[in-house]
């Protein structure tokens, strides 16, 4: 039912303290972008195997890089269209199990042509998780702790690169690649089962009117804490009421074409364009080293415990980022990002020692994960109202993907003809081009609550 009156849900829920609810919906969100990555960046050594095998070479590599962009192309919009129509749970459900069926059925593949179609169909599951779990998540939490703590999330998913790697150098030698997907798949089963008890995001009850249902989950949810905390919660503020203090009757509707005019549309091209910039930094250099370790005489055993070593810095650099994300103004630290990325690319591309190759790219790996957790967890989600942040997240995060699935091609045209410095000189034209549009367009999040953020889409 849809109740009247005046809506103060995002106000009681900035109010909660940090309890077991919180930590709950941190663990089991992450444990499903923990599958995400996982797979994301186990692609890379199983290209490489897949190579070495006589299975592929570089074009069907790229082809399997494409239709895996292509996958997550759609489940980025699907994800945006299901959590902001369906609801957020039933979004981040269904998505676990497409990948889940999907990437144990890839373990059976008999050949090239059946893994790269079972490999897009995997994508489109992964591709709505990255969309629900960093878009639903900030809806819970505090707008005081909303960066760091978001950051955490993405440090539960960041820890599964090398993890990834380090399985891959076990597994693969042993079992060969198939292991690495039915290792996958049943993950994702198991954490689909889990989350099964997750709730709906109040402020998405909130959005569509629901208010009784808010009203019953969130009270709830403030006797538990009180209970375990053993205090008793303070009023809601009453700044806290003005600024939410919207009619409950009239429900504010947003297209997705609202996306595409006003300053929806702005918002738009800065998501869009940090995430084309984060896309072309991971998927350049964790879905090709692998194979430029490789081409350059490199073994595949080596080559891979090259880059888990080169892959523990994903997790530093994201822990980094959650402890620096709420001190910094979050536009100009887009900028100083993707600029130092930009310059370290090149300076990693020029390295020869194994040494000095292992050390730059750890350097270039803890840079590219501030940025990558403060990009896709925190700034890209906090630019949307709630009523429309999964759409306008969908949407960026299909544009980011996009220019994903036609870079692989690009990287190997460079990477034939040229060679990896050409490839990374590339990379950093593309970043600074993008930290002249976070320039112009940028907005600043910190600190403010959703509903502010939102409330500035009227003015």
């Amino acid at each position: 039912m849809k109740g009247k009156g005046v809506s103060n849900i995002g106000a009681r829920m900035d109010r909660l303290p940090i309890a077991k609810w919180h930590y709950n919906i941190l663990i089991l969100m992450g444990l499903g972008l923990f599958v995400d990555g996982f797979d994301n960046y186990m692609g890379g050594i199983v290209l490489s195997a897949l190579v070495q095998s006589g299975w592929s070479n570089n074009y069907l590599n790229a082809t399997f890089a494409s239709v895996t962009m292509g996958g997550l192309f759609l489940g980025s919009l699907f994800a945006g269209f299901a959590g902001d129509h369906l609801g957020r749970k039933f979004a981040y459900q269904l998505n676990l199990l497409i990948f889940g069926v999907a990437a144990i059925a890839a373990s059976f593949s008999t050949d090239m042509t059946m893994l790269i179609a079972l490999r897009g169909v995997m994508g489109i599951g992964l591709g709505a998780e990255l969309v629900v779990g960093f878009g639903t998540f900030p809806e819970f939490v505090p707008a005081r702790i909303r960066g760091r703590w978001v950051s955490f999330l993405s440090l539960v998913a960041n820890v599964a690169p090398p993890i990834a790697i380090v399985v891959a150098y076990l597994v693969i030698p042993i079992f060969s690649w198939r292991a690495m997907f039915l290792i996958g798949g049943v993950f994702a089963l198991i954490v689909w089962v889990l989350r099964h008890n997750l709730p709906e995001s109040p402020r998405w009850y909130d959005a569509h009117g629901e208010y009784e249902k808010a009203d019953k989950l969130l009270t709830e949810v403030e006797k538990k804490i009180e209970l375990e905390k053993g205090i008793q919660l303070p009023p809601v503020p009453e700044t806290g009421i003005q600024s939410q203090s919207a009619e409950v009757n009239e429900i504010k509707q947003v297209s997705f074409w609202d996306l595409f005019h006003g300053i929806l549309l702005k918002r738009t091209i800065v998501a869009s364009a940090l995430l084309i910039g984060m896309n072309t930094i991971v998927y350049t250099v964790i879905n090709w080293v692998p194979t430029i370790f490789v081409q350059n005489g490199i073994s595949v055993t080596k080559s891979t415990g090259m880059m888990a070593l080169i892959m523990f810095g994903a997790p530093l650099g994201v822990f980094i980022s959650s402890q620096v994300v709420d001190r910094f103004p979050r536009k100009k630290m887009a900028i100083v990002l993707l600029i130092a990325i930009g310059l370290l690319g090149y300076f990693y591309s020029l390295q020869r020692s194994e040494t000095a190759i292992v050390a730059v790219g750890f350097t270039l790996t803890v840079v590219n994960y501030i940025f990558t957790c403060f990009a896709c967890s925190v700034y890209v989600p906090e630019l949307w109202p709630t009523e429309s942040r999964l759409r306008g997240m969908g949407l960026a995060n299909a544009v980011g993907r996009v220019s994903a699935v036609a870079s692989p091609f690009g990287v190997a045209w460079l990477l034939s003809n040229y060679g990896p410095t050409a490839v990374f000189i590339g990379l950093a034209a593309v970043l600074i081009l993008i930290a002249f549009i976070i320039a112009a367009m940028g907005i600043e999040t910190r600190k403010k609550t959703l509903e502010e953020i939102g409330t500035e889409m009227d003015r």
